[in-house]
């Protein structure tokens, strides 16, 4: 029956978003002590609330998973102290999807055929599985960008599985169909042989071509310079930097130079910018200076948003959990961002990404048959 009533739920409309209500001025009220005229920065506040009720965050990157790992108990839906993420925070920041990260401690074995990243992703994916399974009323798995629409349009909050790092694939291609079978929609390039300093072998290479068969989005943050451009060559589909900021801002490893900036834009990729201080300041204004470049470099439908949450790092004065979204677009929108550019840096950008990664797929599935190709065969 909730879902009934979810179903029958109708979103904020797109085009009231600037008709605010006012008080009626003919209407007599009692004389109220005297109280300051609020302050209009509380204005984009509202907007800020307004145009996430109908375009809402897709968060690039949120490690709730290993984070529940440590907690005996929990409880996403009424609200849980030991994360910074759970339900209640989800809806205040008006988050509508987001992935769950699968990363695992590395290995160390570089090579990406030992086995314990697999079983430790395996573990993951089953542990996202039963958190969402627990959370009915709250979490609703999702794999494609319409699935995600639904979830949003139930009341839920979408959860995609991923990314994943290189390594879970053990240097096996069948275990990248496994893991797709499974739910994995992204796996970061980076941490193997196959995909390197040096850039991706003719193995990884197989690897980007199989990803586009399936629909697993590539995922290049933290990859090398080399890695980015040859998976820009080879890719028929659009990547992600799940967790990467302007470089020219903040010398971070993982954010991006401007060069590659462009050329992510010019691919029809996707900057998801980290609300980390580490990468991007410790405060709003700084994250929304990182959002200005990049919207400026690669253009205003390569640039996302990417929470980080429950991943172990400190966050920007006052965006301390989910809950804090409207802050930073409230932020924007005090700079001048326009309501659609603030649609697409939210929600429409992500959105592009996952429909092209399923017409992609699509389209491969009727030229390839599932690789067999081994490291051995290819980079041997």
């Amino acid at each position: 029956m909730a879902d009934l009533q979810d179903d029958l739920h109708t979103g904020t409309e797109a085009g009231g978003l600037d008709e605010l209500p006012v008080p009626l001025a003919a209407e007599a009220v009692a004389p109220e002590p005297y109280a300051p005229v609020s302050d209009p920065d509380d204005e984009p506040l509202t907007r800020a609330r307004a145009v996430l009720a109908a375009h809402p965050v897709a968060d690039g990157c949120n490690g709730l998973p290993r984070a529940l790992r440590s907690l005996s108990w929990y409880d996403l839906e009424l609200g849980e102290s030991g994360v910074a993420t759970d339900v209640p925070r989800l809806r205040e920041g008006r988050v509508g999807a987001l992935l769950w990260s699968l990363h695992v401690p590395e290995s160390g074995d570089g090579d990406g055929d030992g086995d314990g990243a697999v079983g430790a992703t395996l573990e993951q994916l089953d542990l996202v599985k039963t958190v969402v399974r627990a959370h009915p009323e709250g979490l609703r798995l999702a794999y494609d960008a319409g699935q995600a629409i639904d979830a949003r349009n139930c009341g839920r909050v979408a959860v995609l599985p991923g990314p994943a790092g290189a390594a879970a694939l053990g240097g096996r291609l069948g275990i990248l169909r496994s893991l797709h079978a499974l739910g994995l929609r992204v796996l970061t390039l980076s941490g193997v042989t196959w995909a390197g300093e040096a850039g991706l072998t003719r193995f990884g290479e197989e690897v980007v071509r199989e990803m586009n068969r399936l629909g697993v989005v590539a995922d290049l943050s933290g990859a090398s310079a080399e890695t980015v451009r040859r998976t820009f060559a080879v890719s028929k589909a659009p990547a992600l930097c799940t967790r990467s900021a302007a470089r020219a801002l903040r010398p971070h490893p993982a954010n991006l130079p401007d060069g590659l900036l462009a050329e992510l834009g010019a691919a029809g990729g996707l900057c998801m910018v980290p609300l980390t201080a580490e990468q991007t300041g410790p405060t709003v204004r700084d994250v929304a200076d990182h959002l200005d470049h990049v919207r400026t470099v690669a253009g205003p439908h390569g640039v996302g948003l990417s929470g980080t949450y429950d991943t172990g790092t400190a966050h920007p004065l006052e965006l301390g959990d989910p809950s804090c979204y409207p802050r930073l677009v409230a932020e924007l929108l005090r700079r001048g961002w326009d309501e659609a550019d603030v649609a697409l840096l939210t929600w429409g950008n992500f959105q592009r990404v996952l429909r092209a990664a399923s017409f992609t797929a699509r389209a491969a599935q009727t030229r390839r048959e599932p690789s067999t190709a081994t490291i051995a065969d290819l980079d041997g």
